[in-house]
């Protein structure tokens, strides 16, 4: 129980509690010694109780819809299931140990029945537990409520820089150049933590020059674990809502390096047993960001976060490509008027339609792979404009050896650190391939919404699943909407693409300064893409059906048909064959049989139009 009951005092959750309060906690604890790969609980399941974890590692993830996503993993001392102590509604999210763990259970109703007869103890643990629930939702999670989410307990700590002394909310890990950023740039309301993945490459980066500055001997032993540790809770998810400076901000992203740098070394500050603030065990500048510049810790996190980005975006799309494929193979058979300027041409499978889609896809997944590796190199060391001031010579191989340990990347050190700290030429090229994936994604779209055109007076070849009631007005109707919605996130990131574009060509000199909005359109356009991808496979791609009828009804009324005896009668004949066709409506192998230059068996084999759907071998011309 004395076992317990150190692992509960030094939890979040139950810190502050005086020992009576701990030995009831203790008293109905159990601990549990689970494998790699144990569910604590499942998303969807009734809460019924809290699990600490003494040892080993915990992923707690969310079914989107679309897939896993990690929230966080937690570690020594984290807490998972926490609201299971306060109500017994399901869960959120998921939780699974990664590694072989210890965990100390306390079952929700155990502990009511424990506090029952004790109401100020109860008080006491359900007070502890809502508060710390309360700021998670303030600080652990997307921080989006504003500015003034930072004032929640009234208190502040003095702070000062070359501006001079402000005032910073006690209970927030940033610090003063944080806060003038939050007055300075409230320009989209979208916080760094808007986009996970730029705070863990943030973190990322700094863990990798901590580590190279220890190793060098540049920075003292104890001050660069306590940095290690602080970047890795961040990298496993904790502490996101303390980065809420706006994605778009002057000067060039020092207001994003200075958020990481200052939440940083706070938190170290913590983990040394210090107080927030007390930047001479552990500086923002000094520490934190020693050996570098924003101009190269910016870039080099935008570029990793793409990367890792990226990949939903390639899980979306193969998802996408093996739907397609599966209505190809499924739709086969199908046959339909293909279709040029809108008007009939010659036959086809609506499987060949739907095969034709999922390639291109397929070419998108590969143009986007290809040039995502622009973003392996990088300018670490380079500091202010590539020259290296302020950074030990040894520093910048020593920094790229440890992210490639870190991120699994094969990331590199650029040839040029002068020319790769200006450059953005790699976020122009790959915002193109992004955008050319939005532009035949909504050509796609266009398509879906044409053929489905209808139900009765348009072209009504295939059916897309009805998802909402279509107009306000008229009953009955049912609208395309996620064709729809895909086209417009599509506009967005032609948009953003041009919006990029603009900002590289910006840059002067030795910087590019507009590099904040860079960031933030080609994440904005990934992140809305990746959803927009996932919507369309789910939501529409995988339940169209096809009206196999009507399509056929359509190729037999025809006249493209009649280019299918071109190869056997000329181009003179057949032309007089589709005039007449179109003059009186007749069938065209009505007017063939009447001109007997066919007999029937060349026409049923020239005018069906199964063998029109592939090339085969020339009849003479006659």
């Amino acid at each position: 129980m004395e076992a317990i009951r150190e692992v509960l005092q030094k939890c979040e959750l139950f810190a502050g509690l005086n020992d009576a309060d701990l030995d009831i906690l203790a008293g109905v604890a159990q601990r549990k010694n689970l494998p790699p790969g144990a569910w604590l609980f499942k998303q969807g399941e009734p809460r019924r109780a809290c699990f600490i974890i003494a040892e080993g590692a915990v992923e707690v993830t969310r079914d989107t819809g679309e897939g896993l996503e990690q929230l966080i993993v937690l570690r020594s001392g984290g807490a998972a299931g926490e609201a299971s102590l306060l109500h017994a509604n399901m869960h959120t999210a998921s939780a699974q140990t990664m590694t072989s763990a210890s965990i100390i259970e306390i079952e929700r109703e155990l502990l009511r029945k424990a506090l029952a007869d004790n109401g100020q103890a109860a008080v006491q643990v359900l007070t502890r537990v809502a508060t710390v629930l309360n700021r998670r939702l303030l600080y652990t999670g997307g921080g989006r409520s504003g500015q003034g989410q930072f004032y929640d307990s009234g208190a502040v700590r003095p702070e000062s820089d070359l501006l001079g002394a402000v005032n910073v909310p006690e209970d927030a890990l940033f610090g003063v150049q944080t806060l003038r950023a939050l007055e300075n740039f409230p320009i989209t309301g979208i916080p760094l933590s808007h986009f996970p993945a730029l705070v863990r490459t943030l973190a990322m980066v700094k863990q990798a020059s901590a580590r190279a500055n220890s190793k060098l001997g540049l920075i003292n032993a104890n001050i660069a674990r306590a940095i290690d540790q602080a970047c890795q809770e961040i990298i496993d998810g904790h502490w996101h809502g303390h980065f809420p400076v706006d994605m778009v901000q002057g000067g060039a992203g020092t207001s994003t390096n200075m958020n990481a740098n200052e939440v940083i070394a706070n938190r170290a500050l913590e983990i040394l047993g210090k107080k927030r603030g007390e930047y001479t065990e552990c500086h923002p500048n000094d520490h934190v960001n020693m050996g570098q510049s924003t101009n190269d810790v910016y870039p080099t996190s935008v570029r990793m976060a793409t990367v890792f980005m990226l990949r939903g975006l390639i899980e979306a799309l193969e998802k996408l490509r093996t739907v397609l494929q599966a209505k190809g193979r499924e739709f086969s058979s199908v046959i339909k008027m293909g279709r040029t300027q809108l008007q009939d041409a010659v036959p086809m499978t609506l499987g060949q339609e739907f095969e034709a889609f999922a390639f291109t896809t397929g070419e998108d997944i590969d143009r986007l792979r290809e040039t995502a590796r622009l973003f392996l190199e990088i300018n670490m060391g380079g500091t202010a404009i590539g020259t290296g001031i302020c950074a030990d010579s040894r520093y910048p191989q020593a920094c790229v050896e440890e992210l490639r340990r870190i991120t699994g990347l094969d990331v590199q050190l650029a040839a040029n650190l002068i020319e790769a700290t200006s450059d953005t030429g790699a976020f122009v090229m790959f915002s193109g391939v992004v955008k050319r994936t939005a532009v035949k994604l909504s050509k796609l779209c266009n398509d879906l919404r044409l053929l489905s055109s209808g139900p009765r007076c348009g072209l009504r070849e295939i059916n897309l699943p009805p998802r909402q009631p279509g107009s306000s007005i008229m009953p009955g109707k049912v609208n395309p909407v996620i064709p729809e919605v895909v086209n417009q996130v599509a506009f967005r990131v032609i948009g953003n693409d041009l919006t990029l574009t603009m900002a590289a060509e910006a840059g002067q000199l030795q910087l590019n300064v507009m590099e904040p909005i860079l960031a933030f359109s080609l994440f904005e356009s990934v992140r809305m893409l990746t959803a927009a991808v996932n919507t369309l496979t789910t939501r529409c791609i995988a339940g169209i059906t096809a009206n196999v009828d009507h399509c056929r009804e359509m190729v037999e009324r025809s006249i493209g048909i009649v280019t299918a005896i071109l190869p056997t009668v000329g181009y003179k004949k057949a032309t007089e064959v589709a005039k007449i066709a179109l003059e009186t409506g007749r069938p065209v192998r009505e007017i063939l049989r009447e001109k007997a230059w066919l007999t029937d068996a060349q026409l049923d084999e020239i005018l069906s139009p199964e063998s029109m759907t592939q090339p085969r071998p020339l009849v003479p011309q006659l």
